[in-house]
């Protein structure tokens, strides 16, 4: 089951021409598409399903900077920044609240890494600490497990998955953007090595500068034009309850993590497990995979599904028509693990008395795409003027959503970055540059 989403009106009529045509309408395209309108310059954003259909609504709302991998710390202090000012510019609320997060745990292991990662808290001027096994039990009920200590990071918090994309894409439109969806891009016209257009199923627009933010369908855009993009899906399992009382707005557990919604009801999953399918392109790409499929070996399931013959990543990709190949496929829709519902369900009953009853609302399948250092890219393609790529956020992209998208505007714009883009290179597979697994 595909998770509610705000729904909102594409424009009419596609336009002949553009200064930016950006592909997909997630959170990243259409944050991209807003910093990008904001400048005065016209935008088009192209969605072959619905604005933020895919996985910027199947995600668990955390916008934090808490444990953050070192490179992406200067985008997530940047993008609660800008989560801070978004609702008071656009005039809508994307449900952000700066609520605080919370966990918990009985690992002294997993306490030590987050102790150590307190050096990065001083650096950016994060404000966390670290609970004693007291403080921790008093938040989290000891039913399953005997704390040993946990961490507050109180300017941290969340956002509502159903609201940040149509929002942004709604405030892009406000400064001049148009919105297309069910339009589905299926190459690029590229002129003396510069982009010069794309192509679409409802026409061609003329543009000098094309963003792929494709999420878990980049790779294969990229691959039509020759260009390299490791990525791997992965398959998430989360839910919806129905409005329960508040144990509390961001929680986690080595059991669950919860996230309250505005509407009283929590989005429920299990921290670290997912399944990796063997697809086409994951065994494209094994080799620069291999290190984090290591590091995560305990936490990430193999098996082949069936994304290996449909989907981004499959086979059939291989013989579809072109003009069909991204619009086959309006909402990449995976079907939710009826096991993992059952855990996540016995999983939080068991472990705050207070949800016993809760009741299961709506659950959905969702694939997070990832590249092999979990580091996303926001990057210009080398050898294509004009071509752009920002995908690959590794389950982070949500929360740095802002900042993906303003920084892929600064870029494209060619205006002074605000924070240094070279962690976020694509060549950093090609230029020997040693891949560090970065943080979940």
């Amino acid at each position: 089951m595909s998770p509610r989403t705000k729904k909102i009106a594409s424009d009419e009529s596609l336009p002949r021409s553009a200064d930016v045509v950006i592909i997909g309408g997630g959170i990243v395209g259409a944050a991209t598409a807003y910093y990008l309108a904001r400048r005065g310059l016209s935008v088009a954003l192209l969605e072959k399903g619905y604005i933020g259909c895919e996985q910027s609504s199947r995600n668990w709302g955390w916008c934090r900077q808490q444990n953050r991998d070192m490179r992406e710390m200067p985008l997530s202090v940047l993008s609660m920044r800008l989560w801070d000012g978004l609702a008071d510019e656009i005039g809508q609320d994307l449900g952000f609240r700066r609520t605080g997060l919370l966990y918990a745990s009985d690992d002294d292991k997993q306490l030590a890494e987050w102790e150590k990662w307190q050096e990065v808290a001083r650096l950016f001027d994060v404000e966390t600490r670290m609970l004693s096994a007291r403080e921790a039990a008093e938040t989290f009920p000891e039913t399953k497990r005997k704390w040993r200590g946990g961490i507050h990071a109180a300017r941290d918090g969340k956002a509502e998955p159903a609201l940040a994309a149509p929002v942004l894409a709604e405030g892009a439109r406000a400064h001049g953007a148009t919105i297309h969806q069910q339009c589905a891009a299926y190459a690029l016209d590229v002129t003396n090595g510069a982009v010069s257009g794309v192509h679409t199923e409802k026409g061609f627009i003329a543009a000098d500068a094309v963003l792929c933010a494709a999420g878990a369908w980049a790779s294969a855009f990229c691959h039509t034009l020759g260009v390299r993009f490791p990525q791997a899906s992965v398959r998430q399992t989360a839910l919806r309850s129905r409005p329960a009382p508040n144990v509390g707005e961001v929680l986690y557990t080595p059991d669950c993590a919860l996230t309250r919604r505005l509407d009283g009801s929590y989005t429920m999953t299990i921290s670290g497990k997912a399944t990796l399918e063997v697809t086409p392109q994951s065994l494209r790409y094994a080799k620069p995979f291999m290190p984090m499929f290591i590091k995560r070996l305990r936490a990430v399931q193999v098996g082949v599904g069936k994304s290996f013959f449909v989907g981004p990543e499959s086979v059939s990709s291989w013989w579809s028509a072109k003009e069909r190949r991204f619009s086959d496929i309006r909402v990449l829709d995976p079907d939710p693990d009826p096991k993992f519902i059952a855990a996540i369900l016995a999983n939080v009953r068991a472990s705050f008395p207070a949800l016993a009853d809760i009741e299961v609302d709506e659950a959905w399948g969702a694939y997070v795409d990832s590249t092999p250092d979990a580091v996303p890219v926001i990057s210009p393609i080398e050898g294509i003027g004009g071509y752009y790529l920002a995908a690959g956020c590794s389950g982070h992209g949500f929360g740095v959503g802002p900042g993906i998208g303003f920084l892929a505007a600064e870029l494209i714009a060619n205006d002074k970055p605000s924070v240094d883009p070279h962690p976020y290179r694509l060549s950093r597979w090609s230029d020997g540059t040693r891949i560090e697994v970065g943080a979940l």
